[in-house]
């Protein structure tokens, strides 16, 4: 690999070739490479560079190798990724999330060809992507995304990512952009994991979202900086979104929807896979439907229930210490308090349905809520008050 990766020394030398082997392997594959993963793992990062520059390498891996291998832009790779205040995640690094990658290092390679574990990821963005991950939640669903679909995301990212949970997705329209703007808007971490390099936002009328992620939260991809999107690379990609999260949720999808794909990672890796039902007369929510009918995903509606699902030891993982402004109540206005969303307001018909109590019952207790601080009303419907009531 020439002077990048053949002649360093010393304590920092040796940390800068093996960076160098990593960044120049993760050009020359471009994506899940389980050969290539085997032979790291038998002979080190820069031995397995050195053996793909002279092409001295096993059936498997010349295929693979053949076309980037003598492309050696390691150096400028990793100039780029600092000029764009990036870096280059990889295995020999106390960021790298590695208990995250053992659910892919289990798959088998000859039935899931795009499992393997990424090579090494590139990454922009100030969090710690081992911090960042240890509870998180990824967010998918339809492009075409109903005000409803909206609605529903906006209301349970909200809430998780104000409770400290990470909301992991891709960055695409619809569902995926609003799950990183309500975790953005109520100040939350989010991860946006991409299917081309980093430095090239996709879509490219997100790139200003984007930007706002990478400045706060972090966006990631195994594909080296320049690297174009393709179509095998999304589905390559949805492992990575389901690897990043304890459960992943879908929020509308179509029967042939891209997020079914990433639900299905996510049951191979062994985490819930979760959707939330739509209006049996929405295309957008036929995919959900199927899923939660098949046994492949289950039905919730709000975040308490994706906790319970998702959060392993069912614990409230709010820091906030303290006490909930509607512990007081009792009877139908703690039912109809609890139904409120954290974020977000609700119809009486939609409270009405959440508790099990009659409509009627829901309209008459509102406004005593109401006179009690507890609950106000705008245009969307009803919502909890911040402040607590006086007394």
């Amino acid at each position: 690999m020439g002077a990048g990766v053949g002649g360093a020394s010393g304590g920092e030398g040796v940390v800068e070739e093996r960076r160098l082997a990593w960044a120049y392997l993760s050009r020359v594959v471009q994506g899940p490479c389980a050969a290539l993963s085997a032979l790291i793992e038998s002979v080190g990062v820069v031995e397995a560079a050195h053996a793909v520059r002279g092409c001295a390498l096993p059936e498997s891996l010349r295929g693979p190798t053949e076309q980037r291998r003598g492309i050696d832009s390691a150096a400028k790779d990793l100039e780029l990724m600092r000029r764009v205040g990036g870096r280059l995640i990889t295995p020999d690094d106390p960021e790298w999330p590695a208990w995250r990658m053992l659910g892919l290092s289990q798959l088998d390679p000859r039935r899931d060809r795009d499992g393997a574990v990424p090579l090494a990821l590139w990454v922009r963005g100030p969090r710690s992507l081992l911090e960042s991950s240890e509870r998180a939640l990824a967010v998918v669903g339809a492009r075409c995304s109903s005000g409803y679909g909206d609605r529903v995301t906006g209301e349970i990212v909200g809430d998780l990512a104000a409770q400290g949970w990470t909301i992991v997705s891709g960055a695409a329209f619809g569902i995926d952009g609003m799950a990183h703007r309500a975790a953005l808007a109520v100040g939350g971490p989010t991860i946006a994991v991409l299917a081309c390099g980093v430095d090239r936002p996709y879509p490219a009328q997100h790139a200003r979202l984007l930007a706002e992620i990478a400045e706060c939260g972090l966006v990631v991809s195994e594909y080296p900086p320049g690297t174009v999107a393709h179509k095998h690379q999304f589905l390559a990609r949805n492992r990575l979104i389901a690897a990043m999260a304890d459960s992943v949720l879908v929020v509308e999808a179509g029967l042939r929807s891209g997020s079914r794909n990433t639900a299905k990672w996510a049951r191979r890796l062994g985490r819930p896979a979760l959707a939330v039902p739509g209006p049996i007369t929405s295309a957008s929510s036929i995919g959900c439907h199927q899923m939660i009918r098949d046994g492949e995903a289950v039905l919730v509606t709000r975040s308490e229930e994706v906790i319970d699902e998702a959060g392993p030891l069912r614990l409230s993982l709010s820091t906030d210490q303290r006490p909930d402004p509607g512990d007081g109540l009792s009877g139908d206005e703690s039912a109809i308090f609890a139904a409120l969303p954290k974020i977000g307001s609700r119809l009486p018909r939609d409270l009405a349905d959440q508790s099990g109590l009659a409509l009627a019952v829901v309209r008459a207790v509102l406004p005593a809520l109401e006179l009690s601080g507890l609950v106000g009303r705008d245009e969307n419907g009803w919502y909890r008050r911040e402040r607590t009531p006086t007394s």
